[in-house]
């Protein structure tokens, strides 16, 4: 570690390594973000192949992410199973009420523990961080009740503080974009559906086709309220992309495009 950031974050990666040492094995739940990455990579390094990444699939899920979470567990050699989560069929999930994330969060972990009990794993983690303690996320409730663990709180780290360990690392996450699922795109109260999914996931392929990093389209019916970060406002106003965007999200099944002034903000829609 070679900077005076890096040098501060030695004891908080010792808590994480002396944690993670503490496992016979280990399954990540691993959805292909900066977080579970990092958490994922540094596993592999101490547990070897007793390390298994799992990744969920459903119409929630981006497949962008999916694809990506393939690439990286396929490049560090780890074992990587796809599981299809249950939580679009589920009455309650898809009513889309306060405790859609806690739902979500049950039926997923309720599926690795499972394959954990079938092939053998001890043990089960999440990439949940510091930070993430400050937003309102019922599925760590979830976690909890199932004995999921989260080393990265554990230890102590924070986004920013992973985003600096994974550089230094040379993983190609340290700079990705945060992400989360499409039902995070809907208003609360808002019955989720299949149609309404798809369409927040091809508009936002469109928006990141055009060269956008970050974005989120958050549907309100058949409005499209876009949010990308504070310094692509203008970029996303200029009259090409302004047509593209126009005329695909129509396609779509769009009839209104907001443009959000006040730019992306996690976890906006919570909020309200």
């Amino acid at each position: 570690m070679k900077n005076k950031k890096l040098l501060g974050l030695k004891e908080k990666r010792e808590r994480l390594v002396s944690i993670i040492n503490g496992f016979d094995s280990l399954i990540v739940a691993f959805s292909g973000g900066v977080d579970s990455a990092f958490l994922l990579a540094i596993a592999h390094q101490l547990l070897k192949k007793n390390v298994v990444a799992i990744s969920a699939t459903s119409a929630i899920h981006p497949s962008r992410e999916i694809e990506y979470s393939k690439k990286f567990a396929d490049n560090l050699g780890i074992k990587h199973i796809l599981l299809k989560s249950r939580e679009i069929n589920h009455s309650g999930f898809m009513a889309n009420k306060k405790d859609r994330c806690y739902i979500c969060k049950k039926l997923l972990f309720e599926d690795i523990l499972k394959i954990a009990s079938e092939i053998g794993i001890t043990s089960i983690a999440h990439g949940a961080n510091l930070d993430d303690l400050d937003d309102f996320r019922p599925g760590f409730s979830a976690a909890e009740e199932m004995g999921v663990v989260a080393p990265l709180i554990d230890a102590g780290l924070s986004k920013d503080d992973i985003r600096l360990l994974s550089k230094d690392m040379n993983l190609s996450t340290w700079d990705k974009p945060a992400t989360a699922c499409f039902a995070t795109r809907i208003p609360y109260g808002t019955p989720l559906t299949q149609k309404a999914l798809s369409m927040i996931e091809q508009a936002e392929n469109t928006i990141i086709d055009l060269g956008f990093k970050t974005c989120r389209v958050r549907c309100h019916g058949k409005v499209a309220r876009i949010e990308v970060n504070i310094n692509d406002i203008e970029k996303i106003l200029n009259e090409t992309n302004r047509k593209i965007i126009i005329n695909k999200f129509k396609e779509i099944g769009f009839s209104h495009i907001a443009l959000d002034m006040e730019g992306y903000v996690m976890g906006s829609l919570n909020s309200a």
